[in-house]
């Protein structure tokens, strides 16, 4: 099998897992598990295949920005980190939406902060993150001071 042929594979994959999550209903536990648990395992065998298989002996490392694109400069080496994106983007995103399900985030909502996450991972966490956090500071009690004494109300 050729890198262009797997990442393609994997590349399937892993938008099959995205179209789930963002198109698929929520209420069945099975249909959850493809995109959190069962799609980013196999993406995640897949990089071991890949690193066991691949790595011993390959140029380049980790301990400098130079020494990672000599890593990175082998197709193989390439398509495992473009594996290893693809497996965590997906769990992450996966994460996050049962969490944002949790609080209350419509899908219309969801929809632009998932697929941020699947074009720009970390930004789309970060989104994800603060409008989780904005929502859940929203319904936080405040305490007020009464003449008749302490009351929680909700801001």
């Amino acid at each position: 099998m050729t890198p262009e042929l797997l990442f393609s594979h994997v590349g399937t994959a892993a938008m099959a897992g995205w179209a789930l999550l963002i198109l698929g209903p929520r209420r069945s536990v099975w249909l959850n598990a493809l995109p959190l648990w069962i799609i980013p395992a196999g993406l995640s065998a897949v990089y071991a295949a890949l690193i066991f298989s691949r790595f011993s002996g390959m140029g380049g490392g980790f301990d400098s920005l130079s020494d990672v694109a000599k890593l990175l400069a082998d197709d193989w080496a390439l398509l495992a980190a473009w594996v290893h994106f693809l497996a965590f983007d997906l769990f992450i995103g996966a994460v996050m939406a049962a969490r944002m399900d949790r609080v209350s985030i419509g899908r219309l909502v969801q929809t632009p902060i998932l697929l941020s996450t699947f074009m720009l991972g970390p930004l789309g966490f970060l989104i994800a993150a603060l409008t989780e956090l904005g929502l859940r500071a929203r319904r936080l009690p405040t305490q007020t001071k009464s003449l008749e004494g302490t009351h929680n109300v909700f801001a």
